[in-house]
């Protein structure tokens, strides 16, 4: 015991105490991994997500709980399928895969835990692919279905972000994951060029309500549910509304073309590269020509009859995701949506339907998206903050979700935005992922297509009931056989780099490093200016870090230089 004493707090600014040595014992013994079905495959995926390294522990509190449980349920959610091997199922009363969630987003969060099952989802879609072009919505255990496109998130930004993540096992020379996933990307955007812009418009064409998974919402009253006779290639003729010039889907095409051109360059085939860009310019063009209005500096269907179909939802935050606008429309959105708790800021946010529309319905007891907040959401969320820097705002959009799960018992589709009460199903992988997702994102070690670790020195906060829901925290993850830990207190926060003291720094920074640990950069995570001292290896730098603000640290230099501090964007009630 005195060696290991003298091992963990050899740093100078950690005097010896108890409660962080305790903790740390607990990050590194953590309780026995017991499933309710012990199958070869949960066994496999259990020795996987070992090799991962993930862990995380808490000093008090609910919430630590409720992550383990997280795990345990998410193993239920991969299932063998149509023949495929394990994938991603959506989970609760889903059962199946769907291309706007679990075949994106979902199995994007998944890559950082378990990047086998991950790319097995992503490529179920494209050996399911229908000799015209189209992918499948869904794919269950009677195989696949075509009667919708149903899309969100972008596949091409995942199977992107999957490649750069693992890019050791997704190399051209050695894995067929990219041509395979590109060829059929390229012929689904030829597919939906050819069937889903019957008006000339170059936007892409809603031919019902789930073609964009928004069931139930007002966006869609008086449409049918789904395209006519169920082909996906047929709008009802009979419907006065129909087509819809769908903004979401639109920007998915955008995004979708944008990333396309990245895949086609790492394939070395620049000029088809170019060729992408042009598209995407093209779908932004008429993204803003026909769906955007200049008053409300917002984003609607416009039908039929060339009316805008004025429902505010969160075809903006889909949008915003999407990687349209400027760090400037950004902000402005912020200002007058998505922190307004007038629009979508709920108590739990982010709602589906703005809350100043008569036809907000806040009941989650149903599979909705007329008004309640769904983990979907909450999961498409941070791509679209931190995409222009928003990282304190992004903080208090998640932070109740957590207090939401601490209370939880079970993962529901949706959350109540007035009381953080568990609405419809259970079991739910989305509602899982945001779990594991948001604990990774503010106080763990979240590793980057980009090639660099985020460590974060946040703990999750006592909002409710002012119920302390975590104390401090410890997470541990393995990276390229490098195994490190964070633990984080209200004062400071520590990173071990194979057990041994590596770097230390106030509450309220993330520290960004390269995957063998070199540091590269602060960011300010709080709204209060972070002030104090940065330890790594025998060198010391008092910072002054403003929130969202990104210092890049220079060794050459041995200093800190700020490389750009947008500021922050407080939340308004009008």
């Amino acid at each position: 015991m005195n060696d290991e004493r003298t091992e963990l707090y050899a740093d100078p600014d950690i005097p010896f105490s108890e409660k962080i040595l305790a903790l740390l014992h607990k990050l590194r013994n953590p309780p026995a991994f017991q499933q309710e079905e012990s199958s070869p495959l949960h066994i496999r995926l259990s020795e996987q997500w070992q090799q991962s390294g993930v862990n995380f522990a808490a000093s008090t509190g609910k919430l630590e709980s409720r992550y383990h449980e997280a795990r345990r349920q998410l193993m239920n959610c991969i299932v063998p399928t149509a023949g495929l091997g394990p994938i991603l199922h959506e989970g609760g009363v889903y059962f199946g895969c769907w291309l706007e969630s679990t075949g994106t987003i979902n199995a994007e969060v998944l890559a950082r835990f378990l990047p086998e099952v991950a790319e097995n989802t992503y490529r179920s879609f494209a050996a399911f692919q229908r000799e015209d072009g189209l992918l499948p919505y869904k794919i269950t255990a009677d195989g696949p279905s075509y009667r919708q496109i149903q899309l969100v998130t972008p596949l091409a930004r995942s199977v992107w972000n999957y490649s750069r993540l693992h890019e050791a096992e997704t190399a051209a020379d050695t894995s067929d994951f990219l041509p395979a996933m590109y060829e059929a990307m390229r012929r689904y955007d030829r597919w939906i060029g050819q069937y889903r812009d019957t008006r000339g418009t170059g936007c892409v064409e809603a031919f019902g309500t789930f073609d964009t998974g928004h069931d139930l919402s007002p966006r869609f009253w008086h449409v049918p549910d789904v395209p006519y006779r169920g082909d996906a290639t047929a709008c009802d003729p009979h419907s006065p509304l129909l087509p819809f010039l769908a903004p979401d889907l639109t920007a998915n095409i955008f995004c979708q073309r944008t990333y396309l051109s990245k895949i086609s360059e790492r394939l070395d085939d620049t000029v088809t590269s170019q060729d992408w860009l042009r598209m995407a310019e093209q779908s932004l063009d008429s993204l803003y020509r026909y769906c955007f209005d200049e008053e409300d500096r917002f984003f609607y269907d416009r039908d039929r009859q060339d009316q805008r179909v004025r429902i505010q939802s969160d075809v903006l935050l889909r949008v915003l995701a999407c990687e349209v606008g400027d760090g400037e429309f950004f902000a402005e959105s912020l200002r007058r949506y998505l922190l307004n708790t007038s629009k979508f800021f709920a108590k739990y946010p982010l709602t589906s339907i703005a809350m100043d529309d008569p036809r907000f319905d806040p009941f989650n007891h149903y599979n909705s998206w007329s008004g309640a907040t769904n983990f979907l959401t909450v999961l498409r969320t941070p791509h679209a903050f931190e995409h222009h820097q928003r990282h304190v705002e992004l903080s208090w959009v998640l932070h109740p979700t957590l207090s939401a799960f601490a209370r939880s018992d079970r993962f529901a589709q949706c959350v109540s935005p007035w009381t953080g009460e568990m609405g419809f199903t259970e079991q739910y992988s989305p509602s899982i992922l945001a779990l594991l997702d948001i604990v990774e994102r503010l106080c763990g070690i979240l590793p980057r297509p980009d090639g660099t670790l985020w460590m974060t020195g946040l703990l999750p906060s006592a909002g409710d009931h002012g119920e302390e829901i975590t104390g401090d925290t410890a997470y541990s993850r393995t990276v390229d056989g490098i195994h490190y830990e964070l633990i984080n207190t209200p004062d400071r926060c520590f990173i071990y780099q194979n057990g041994k003291p590596h770097l230390s720094f106030p509450y309220g920074l993330r520290i960004v490093t390269d995957r063998a640990g070199h540091m590269q950069a602060c960011i300010g995570m709080s709204v209060q200016t972070v002030r104090g001292i940065v330890r790594y290896g025998d060198q010391e730098w008092e910072v002054v870090v403003k929130g969202n603000e990104l210092q890049a640290y220079e060794p050459q230099k041995q200093i800190f230089r700020t490389v750009s501090d947008p500021g922050i964007v407080y939340p308004s009630s009008n």
